[in-house]
Parts: structure tokens; sequence; C-alpha cells
């Protein structure tokens, strides 16, 4: 069935009770999991005097620690684990293309990313990136809903 498992994590507690979950299916499927983060790169302000991509080293040093504990975790439970910095380095990328671009390189089974599950204008104005995970993989998606 599912003997490798993606899991998008992003910090949130819908993240980490989607790394749980997937951590979970992993144990009772003995499957492979590898936990991605995706961090967005890319310089709005070029030309402006600012100092040249000014937070990405502080973006890029959080998502690598993310990774880390979020592997930690996966191995502490006895599950086979590596990770992946996904990083959007043009305007053209969009961070829901790039998760189900790794699922499909790496190759998964299964994707399983949260959702905060947000409605009417909050989702029309912030958007999910869940949800574009789901419209544009190719892989079956889990979606862990927030409490």
């Amino acid at each position: 069935m599912f003997k490798r498992i993606l899991v998008a994590v992003d910090g949130s507690q819908t993240g980490e009770l989607a790394l749980q979950t997937a951590i979970r299916l992993a144990t009772q499927l003995q499957a492979q999991l590898r936990v991605v983060h995706a961090v967005n790169i890319t310089n709005l302000n070029q030309g402006a005097e600012f100092p040249e991509q000014a937070g990405v080293p502080r973006n890029v040093k959080g998502g690598k620690d993310l990774l880390q504990r979020s592997e930690m975790t996966a191995v502490a439970a006895g599950v086979a684990t590596e990770s992946n910095l996904i990083t959007l380095d043009t305007l053209a990328q969009r961070i829901p293309e790039a998760i189900a671009d790794d699922a499909e390189t790496w190759p998964a089974d299964l994707i399983v990313i949260g959702t905060h599950g947000r409605q009417g204008l909050a989702r029309l104005f912030l958007g999910s990136v869940a949800e574009g995970v789901a419209r544009v993989a190719s892989k079956p998606v889990l979606l862990v809903r927030g409490e």
C-alpha cells in the first residue's frame, strides 16, 4: 500500500498534527518517511537599498531547524526518515507545486499535510497550501485538519 510517505511541515500546530499522523501511518505500514519544508527565498526588493536577500539566512536556518526537530521526532518513533528543505527562488514557483514535485521526484506513495480549515474570506485571501497540493499532486493526499 503506502510504503513512502511524504509529510509537509510548517512549524504550526496543524503541521505538527500532520507529522504525528504521518509517523503513526509510517509505523503501522512499516513505511519510509520524508519530511519536507518549503522556504521562499525570492527577493522582492531587488534594486532597493536593502542588503541582498536580507531575511534569507534566518528563513533557511529556521526551516533546517524545523526539519531537524521533525526528523528526530520520527526517528525516535522508530521510523526510517529523511528530510528535504525545498527552496523557492523565483516568483514563478509556488509552494504547493514545489511540494507536489518533491513527492513526484522522491517518489512518494502518499502526501500528508495539515490544513487550517479556513473558510470564507480568510480562505479566499490567505489561500491554502494544503488545498493547492491536493489540486496539483498526482499522488494521494491526506489532509489533516487542525483542532
